[in-house]
């Protein structure tokens, strides 16, 4: 880790946030490229991933995002709580708003169902926007991370922003296989099922180099940035993804399981090395 650190710390802002949401991405490419490799997955072993990328989700927010925002409040000219609150609930309030506009259809549910604006768009485009659509609130977290140690706030250090971005990756893997295998139940070739499943990741590079733009831009952002993205994210933890992973299997213990051990994961990585 030191030496990573060590990398990480020769690259300006920008390319740092490219590397760690390259990362991200490339995790979710890897999970979806499972679908080379296996002609089925196993709906316990998905509904446990699905927890796990919950677990490390929820632990990211509170450790790399609200307390940094906490930090970086005291001593301003507003009370400490309400950037941290009012950032966190603009987060939840601008994914769902995007949640009821943006076309999209979740894994396991007919077109009939989809959500947001009525369109004739087809099953897969609207289950690779569902994705696509969760995705944004983990890169901007990632930018976000790395621009507040840009901007050279002493809360932030680059050791936790690599952190945040393993943990992010970590969790992005099943992700990508939840796009890929459904659409190849759908009869969707693998090849196709692989290049959809890759392309719900491409979003966060671009969403990462926005964050930390914007706050090494306008430093006084930054613990409403840090805010809004974990609220971004618990709402995307509440919303879909542990009612999807309580839901398939039959079993709830082992989505609840898996949420245990990915917010051990991201709190070990956070803690230990941020």
């Amino acid at each position: 880790m030191p030496a990573l650190v060590n990398w990480f710390s020769k690259l300006s802002p920008v390319l740092q946030t490219l590397c760690g949401t390259a990362f991200t991405y490339l995790m979710t490419a890897a999970g979806a490229a499972l679908v080379f490799f296996f002609k089925s997955f196993s709906r316990k072993v998905l509904d446990g991933m699905l927890g796990f990328a919950a677990g490390v989700m929820i632990a990211a927010s509170f450790w790399s995002l609200l307390a940094p925002a906490i930090a970086l409040s005291e001593g301003g000219p507003l009370p400490s709580w309400l950037p941290a609150v009012g950032g966190f609930l603009l987060g939840g309030a601008f994914l769902r708003v995007a949640d009821m506009l943006l076309p999209h259809l979740h894994s396991g549910l007919g077109v009939e169902q989809a959500e947001g604006i009525k369109t004739h768009w087809r099953k897969t485009v609207l289950l690779v926007l569902a994705i696509t659509l969760h995705n944004f609130p983990e890169g901007l977290a990632v930018g976000v991370a790395f621009g507040a140690v840009a901007a050279g706030m002493p809360e932030a250090s680059l050791a936790g922003a690599i952190a945040l971005a393993l943990g992010i990756g970590i969790q992005n893997f099943p992700e990508g296989a939840a796009v890929s295998f459904p659409l190849v139940r759908e009869q969707v070739s693998r090849s196709k099922a692989f290049f959809y499943g890759q392309l719900s990741g491409l979003v966060e590079p671009l969403a990462g180099v926005l964050g930390a733009a914007a706050v090494i831009v306008a430093r006084p952002l930054l613990p409403w940035a840090l805010a809004f993205a974990a609220g971004a994210m618990i709402f995307v933890v509440a919303e879909e993804i542990i009612p999807e992973a309580q839901q398939g299997s039959g079993s709830s213990h082992i989505a609840t399981l898996g949420v245990m051990g990915g917010f051990a994961i991201m709190m070990l990585l956070d803690v230990a090395l941020g």
